[in-house]
C-alpha cells in the first residue's frame, strides 16, 4: 500500500507541475497563415453619346493704333461699347459678356515711340446658338477687328445628364465583355472590387463661309471609358 500511495503522490505532483506550467509559464508558440486573394480580372468598356452643341463661346475684340493713348482708347472703347449693346439686343445676358483683356502698349520705330496700341477683348457666351452668325456679322460691321476662337459646347446641366448616359453605356459594355471573355476562358468571376473612369467631350465643328457668316456647330461626342476589376474564383 505504501508503494501505491507513493505512486499516487508522484502522479499528482506531475499533474500539478503541468497545470502550473500551462497557467503561469510562457505561452506556447502559435503560427498562423493569412492568405489574401490578389488575382483580379480587369476589363474596359466605352460609352458614347453624340449631341449637337447648344452653347457657343465667342472671342470678339478691338485693336486700335493711334498716335496717342487717349485716341486709341477712345476708338477701342467706342467699338466695344457699341458691340456690347448690340450683343445684348440679340438676347445675350449681361453676365455672359466678359472683358478678358485690356492692354495698352507703345509702338516703336528706332527706339522712338511713334504710336500706341489699345486692345480690348470680350468673351461672349451665346446660349441661343441660332444667333451666332448674326452676332459675328454685327461685330465686324461695328468695327471689331479681332474675331475668332469660336468654341461650341453643351449646357452644363445637359452635359451632366449626357455624361451619366455615356457612363452607363460604358459600364454595360464592360460587363458584357467581362461575361463573354470569362466564359470563353472558362473563368468564374466574383464581385467587382474597383472601378476606374475617364470622360471627355470631343467637339467636331463644321464651318462654311459665304457672303454672310455661316458657321455650323457640328457635333460633340461625350464619352466615358471605364475599367472594372473583378475577383476571380
Amino acid at each position: 500500500m505504501k508503494n501505491f500511495g507513493e505512486y499516487l503522490l508522484l502522479i499528482l505532483a506531475i499533474w500539478l507541475g503541468v497545470f502550473a506550467y500551462a497557467k503561469f509559464g510562457p505561452g506556447l508558440p502559435v503560427s498562423s497563415v493569412v492568405t489574401q486573394k490578389t488575382d483580379l480580372f480587369t476589363v474596359s468598356g466605352e460609352g458614347k453619346v453624340t449631341v449637337v452643341p447648344d452653347v457657343a463661346i465667342l472671342n470678339l475684340g478691338m485693336s486700335s493704333r493711334k498716335s496717342t493713348v487717349k485716341a486709341a482708347q477712345t476708338e477701342a472703347n467706342t467699338v466695344v461699347n457699341n458691340l456690347t449693346a448690340a450683343i445684348k439686343e440679340f438676347g445675350v445676358n449681361e453676365k455672359d459678356i466678359k472683358t478678358t483683356n485690356f492692354s495698352v502698349y507703345p509702338d516703336y520705330d528706332n527706339s522712338k515711340i511713334v504710336g500706341f496700341n489699345v486692345n480690348i477683348n470680350l468673351t461672349v457666351t451665346v446660349r441661343n446658338i441660332d444667333k451666332v452668325n448674326d452676332i459675328l456679322d454685327k461685330a465686324t460691321a461695328l468695327g471689331a477687328n479681332s474675331v475668332g476662337g469660336i468654341q461650341f459646347t453643351v449646357d452644363e446641366d445637359k452635359a451632366k445628364e449626357l455624361t451619366q448616359e455615356a457612363r452607363k453605356k460604358a459600364v454595360d459594355d464592360a460587363r458584357k465583355k467581362a461575361s463573354e471573355l470569362s466564359s470563353a476562358a472558362g473563368m468564374t468571376l466574383g464581385k467587382i472590387v474597383n472601378i476606374q473612369e475617364g470622360t471627355s467631350n470631343r467637339i467636331y465643328p463644321m464651318m462654311a463661309k459665304s457672303a454672310d457668316t455661316e458657321i455650323q456647330p457640328g457635333t460633340t461626342d461625350i464619352t466615358s471609358s471605364v475599367t472594372l476589376f473583378y475577383e476571380t474564383r
